[in-house]
């Protein structure tokens, strides 16, 4: 993968874990519930659960690749009108709610991976989006496994340090939301669809 090409795919991926989620509203719950630290074990599912749909994903556009050269373009102009509608449904969704409980469980690791995991890999837009959003930075001409392991990884650890981020400054990033959630959500949405639009135009085709 180009340099440049990996820059701007790693712009995109931490646009995308800042963008609030199922994933990062359950660190933000577990970090106020369990602290920082037990959320690791949380993050750390979720961040498994991103590489196993991510691999769902290339591998699965790596055999449509084979049976269409022409495959890859379709692609990337139809994941940037979803981008673009993605953007638009995160600007106009409502700003997150976290509801605290009164009673903190002592919950073992185990679950609180297994939930960070299930998070990830149950929610059908995942797989949905990743199948929109990675074409946009294969190239065809280049070996699969590669790119599947940098953008794989590349994803896992900004989402899993963003996550951790966030399960840390649980406490105090919950009034910010309050405030601010909505134009929060407007900005995350723009980038979304600026990127959508753009990115048909970049990068290898």
């Amino acid at each position: 993968m180009a340099l440049d090409i990996w820059l701007i795919y790693l712009v995109a991926v931490i646009g995308l874990s800042l963008t609030p989620g199922p994933n990062s509203l359950l660190a933000l719950t577990h970090g106020a519930l369990y602290g920082h630290r037990r959320s690791l074990f949380t993050i750390s599912g979720g961040a498994l659960g991103f590489i196993i749909a991510i691999a769902l994903s290339m591998f699965g556009i790596g055999l449509l690749l084979q049976a269409s050269a022409h495959a890859l373009m379709v692609l990337k102009w139809l994941g940037a009108g979803y981008l673009v509608w993605l953007g638009i449904q995160v600007w106009r969704s409502p700003p997150p709610q976290l509801h605290m409980v009164a009673e903190q469980r002592r919950v073992p690791g185990f679950v609180l991976f297994r939930q960070g995991l299930l998070a990830a890999v149950s929610n059908p837009k995942v797989l949905l989006f990743f199948g929109a959003f990675l074409p946009q930075f294969l190239d065809p001409n280049a070996a699969l496994l590669q790119q599947f392991v940098i953008m794989a990884m590349t994803f896992a650890v900004g989402e899993f340090f963003v996550e951790y981020g966030l399960a840390r400054l649980a406490f105090t990033i919950r009034p910010w939301l309050a405030r601010v959630g909505k134009r929060f959500n407007q900005v995350c949405g723009g980038l979304f669809a600026a990127i959508g639009a753009a990115l048909p135009f970049t990068g290898p085709s």
